[in-house]
């Protein structure tokens, strides 16, 4: 089974979502803009998150296939794709295979394991790095080891303060809390652990042979999920447009949700059409 929930106008521009870290589809984003936009925004759970059935051993290609399946049953054709935190690299492998139009990357879990990364990350992380690329049954085991409350002790612990004025807020904390629980409703972290691995170890992608206009998004203020702000991940994509907005850190998405959208949509082609409202941005 594969879980995914919608959002907007059934015959909207599609947009697909690869939510972040053990989140399920449930955590949308750009309330309140995608009907303006006439966006049709569709989030897909990973294998063993949420309501998706557990897939041992899955890789990135294996992913990009589930979505090729979602996206014929739900003729979405080729939507653009955003991809937040450690979705980021799912979406990657979309737009690999071609099934993306237009990619957003959105506070982006970088390749911490590329070699270029190695002095600057912290020892502990570094660690972790190299486990998951030596031994990556061993570091699955290690985060199999989180759940929904860890990982939001952990986002709560390492955000700064512009961020958890956003993750704290009333209405959007139960939205997180629910989408972490859903996220480990198995009774097991092996999707998160399996998603760990695969952003954490070195990426199977050629990011120079994409084609698609690709936006990379931080905030300034984001300190976990690129050592350089994606300064050298726009490098690796040719045409890449990097964009880092003061004010805010790694809830990005939440806070400039529209800007994130219009810009995407920029890059779609039946958003070019002209058949849709564009309030200004």
């Amino acid at each position: 089974m594969l879980g995914w929930a919608e959002w907007g106008p059934q015959d909207g521009v599609p947009v697909l979502l690869c939510p972040g870290a053990a989140t399920s589809r449930r955590l949308g984003f750009g309330a309140g803009v995608v009907e303006a936009l006439g966006i049709r925004l569709v989030s897909v759970d990973r294998p063993g998150l949420g309501a998706s059935t557990p897939a041992p051993g899955r890789t990135f290609a294996d992913f990009a296939a589930d979505v090729r399946a979602l996206c014929a049953l739900r003729g979405l054709d080729h939507p653009a794709v955003v991809g937040n935190s450690q979705g980021a690299p799912f979406a990657l492998a979309c737009a690999e295979v071609g099934l993306a139009s237009a990619l957003a990357l959105v506070s982006a879990a970088d390749e911490v394991a590329a070699p270029e990364f190695a002095a600057a990350l912290p020892a502990e992380l570094r660690a972790l790095t190299e486990r998951a690329v030596r031994d990556p049954s061993g570091a699955e085991e290690f985060f199999v080891g989180f759940d929904a409350e860890a990982m939001w002790d952990m986002v709560m612990g390492g955000s700064p303060a512009c961020d958890l004025a956003v993750y704290r807020e009333d209405g959007f904390a139960a939205a997180y809390r629910r989408a972490l629980a859903e996220g480990f409703a198995q009774g097991a972290a092996a999707g998160y652990a399996r998603d760990t691995v695969l952003a954490m170890g070195r990426w199977p992608f050629a990011l120079d042979a994409l084609t698609v206009p690709v936006d990379i998004w931080y905030g300034e203020h984001d300190t976990s999920h690129s050592p350089d702000n994606g300064a050298l991940l726009a490098t690796r994509i040719p045409g890449a447009r990097r964009h880092v907005v003061p004010g805010t850190g790694g809830a990005l998405l939440w806070t400039y949700g529209e800007l994130v959208l219009t810009s995407l949509l920029a890059g779609h082609p039946l958003a070019c059409r002209g058949s849709r409202s564009r309030p200004q941005a």
